[in-house]
């Protein structure tokens, strides 16, 4: 599962995608969110997975 722009840390963690992203803009590097509105945000797709990550984010969208 490629992880797009999100790149190691300086302190060797993944950078996190902010939970206020818009669909519209994370569609460029992950095709499953043109399965939602552009002004949907990543938070409300955490809350309404209830999931905690982009990636389970990403996993549910594709499973739809």
């Amino acid at each position: 599962m490629a992880l797009g722009k999100h790149q190691h840390t300086k302190h060797g963690g993944f950078r996190k995608e902010r939970s206020d992203s818009k669909a519209k803009n994370l569609v460029q590097d992950y095709p499953e969110f043109r399965k939602v509105h552009g002004s949907t945000t990543l938070g409300t797709l955490k809350d309404l997975f209830d999931v905690d990550s982009l990636n389970k984010v990403r996993e549910k969208l594709r499973n739809q």
